[in-house]
């Protein structure tokens, strides 16, 4: 299997969606898949719950990667992440990211921090929504 990366997984979940979440979620994540956003942890479950809330609320949006390294299982980026909402709004919001690949490729962990660039401040947390 090829190893995802968050331009993919994003798309998939959200941006492109592939119309079944789970096989979304399957393709990019691993059973045992854990994210602390914003120092707030989830499991898949929670994860799953997230990515539903946001299919809900995003017309459209685009990821932009700014910087991407791998070294080995270890993954890091930084990316943008710009998001229409249904109600017209537009947001930007800057991720810093460090996780960790299984041995499949698919995420195994996530630990990212996220900052509002632009948009409403009720905005902010779309990175923890459910």
């Amino acid at each position: 299997m090829t190893p995802t990366d968050i331009a993919r997984a994003l798309n998939d979940l959200l941006f492109d969606p592939i119309p079944d979440l789970a096989e979304a979620i399957d393709r990019h994540f691993a059973p045992g898949y854990r994210q602390r956003t914003d120092g707030v942890w989830s499991d898949r479950t929670a994860f799953a719950q997230h990515i539903t809330r946001l299919r809900s609320v995003v017309q459209s949006g685009q990821v932009e990667v700014h910087e991407e390294l791998r070294d080995g299982l270890r993954y890091a980026d930084r990316h943008t992440v710009t998001i229409t909402q249904h109600n017209g709004r537009t947001s930007r919001t800057e991720v810093y990211l460090f996780g960790e690949c299984a041995p499949d490729g698919r995420f195994h962990r996530i630990e990212e921090t996220t900052r509002l660039v632009s948009g409403h401040s009720e905005d902010e947390n779309l990175g923890r929504i459910r």
